[in-house]
């Protein structure tokens, strides 16, 4: 009896040491707009972050391999006492290895945020079903930044994750469109509608943007993570990947995978080669600069 006593502490003990695979932060902001009870949003704002901070893959993971990330909801407009328009902001980092330092993967912004929520309200989610908006719009934001993730430690690993990123978007029933922006690709009349998600998955998942995707593996484990042991050759193997943004951008014009990237490495890829050679300074400030004409002032220090 003692040793299936000690046992099952054991067993129990292990899965408390094993971990989520996000480490999420979460912020609702709701200042613009004081019509509601502010306990509502202190209380969705728990409820988000036990919803994200719950397990989504059967990986172990030790509590320092958690997934960084930050979820930030800004109130725009409330519809009603219980619904409400927000946008969402979305940042996610890994770590860079041999350092203590992080990289960051995923710098976005969602404006189509439009659900209902009453307080104390259990959020649901089923992987087969529509079943509420804000919890497809966290679930599929939760598989991009472990697609991106899983593909920066090895060639398309984030490839499952942005299939079920996919599902979530075929399951939005096509009569919801008008109610909730962003899952249709109809949407792209608005001037902001290339980035929402339908463009997002299907840019993840095109074979034309498949080159960008295998570049992230080589940014970072080939690029990042060996800058301690090979700085020369890390830099040169990013430097690689700059090249091949600029072919892909060619072949896939204002692709919003590419934006991505741009959001995400831009100070970091200014950084990296400021002391570069010549030739790699030249090639990253011309690539850049033609890739993201809007900043190209910040590449002339190059």
């Amino acid at each position: 009896m003692r040793n299936w006593i000690l046992l099952a502490f054991l067993l129990g003990f292990t899965g408390l040491v094993q971990a989520q695979e996000l480490n999420a932060t979460v912020k609702v902001n709701y200042q613009q707009v004081q019509l509601v009870d502010p306990s509502v949003f202190a209380t969705l704002e728990q409820a988000v972050t036990e919803f994200i901070n719950q397990k989504w893959t059967d990986d172990i993971y030790d509590l320092d391999e958690r997934i960084d990330c930050n979820f930030i909801l800004t109130l725009q407009k409330e519809v009603s006492a219980t619904s409400f328009e927000m946008n969402l902001a979305i940042q996610s980092s890994r770590p860079i290895f041999g350092t203590d330092q992080n990289t960051p993967l995923l710098n976005t912004i969602d404006a189509y945020v439009t659900f209902d929520y009453e307080q104390y309200q259990p959020l649901q989610f089923s992987e087969n079903r529509f079943d509420n908006n804000l919890t497809s719009i966290l679930a599929f934001y939760i598989n991009v930044i472990l697609g991106m993730d899983y593909d920066s430690f090895s060639p398309t690993g984030g490839e499952p994750f942005f299939q079920k990123a996919q599902e979530i978007v075929n399951n939005v029933p096509s009569g919801l469109y008008g109610t909730y922006l962003g899952w249709s690709s109809t949407d792209a009349s608005n001037s902001r509608g290339s980035r929402n998600r339908y463009w997002i998955m299907e840019n993840f998942l095109s074979p034309r943007m498949k080159p960008l995707r295998l570049g992230m593996y080589q940014y970072h484990r080939l690029g990042l993570d060996m800058m301690t042991q090979d700085i020369v050759q890390a830099r040169a193997a990013i430097a690689e990947v700059i090249s091949t943004l600029g072919q892909v951008d060619q072949s896939y014009p204002n692709a919003i995978l590419t934006q991505l990237f741009l959001n995400a490495k831009r100070e970091e890829v200014i950084e990296l080669f400021r002391r570069g050679t010549n030739t790699e300074r030249t090639t990253v400030r011309q690539v850049m600069t033609r890739v993201d004409p809007a900043n190209g002032a910040d590449y002339r220090s190059l």
